[in-house]
């Protein structure tokens, strides 16, 4: 319950941490805990609610430059269920939007302070792709001139 009043959570994430604590403190049931019922309740009382965790979650991401490929990922490893996940992708102008933070946090493209290399602009189209962002995003950005100053 203190987990639950301390952190927003997703009842996967929830039941990953009640077997892990189940485990640590040497649960010695003679069958298995209650564990999907405890969170089933949880989940009926309203103090874990999927949708709204994974909306905070992926503005969240968002805000800090993560394309929609990288938020899908971490709401699937956080447990949120496949229905949910698909409605917490961007339109293609937000999608350009939040590649430009991630762009500007990382010095990339026109937001670099130097010019790149053949071989720069390839580790910042990488490095776009892996936050997430298609291809041909990363690349329209990474080899936009570098503004002046």
């Amino acid at each position: 319950m203190a987990y639950v009043a301390r952190y927003q959570t997703s009842s996967g994430k929830l039941a990953v941490y009640m077997r892990r604590k189940l485990s640590e403190r040497g649960w010695e049931g003679a069958e298995d805990p209650p564990v999907g019922e405890i969170v089933d309740r949880f989940v009926a009382l309203g103090y874990v609610d999927d949708q709204n965790y994974a909306t905070a979650r992926a503005a969240a991401l968002a805000g800090r430059g993560y394309g929609p490929r990288r938020v899908a990922d971490a709401l699937r490893a956080a447990g949120v269920d496949q229905s949910r996940i698909s409605g917490a992708h961007q339109n293609e102008d937000e999608a350009r939007r939040i590649a430009h933070i991630y762009a500007k946090r990382r010095r990339i493209g026109p937001y670099s302070t130097k010019e790149a290399s053949r071989d720069q602009i390839r580790k910042w189209i990488t490095a776009m792709i892996n936050a997430g962002h298609a291809y041909p995003l990363a690349r329209e950005i990474a080899i936009q001139p570098r503004a002046e100053d």
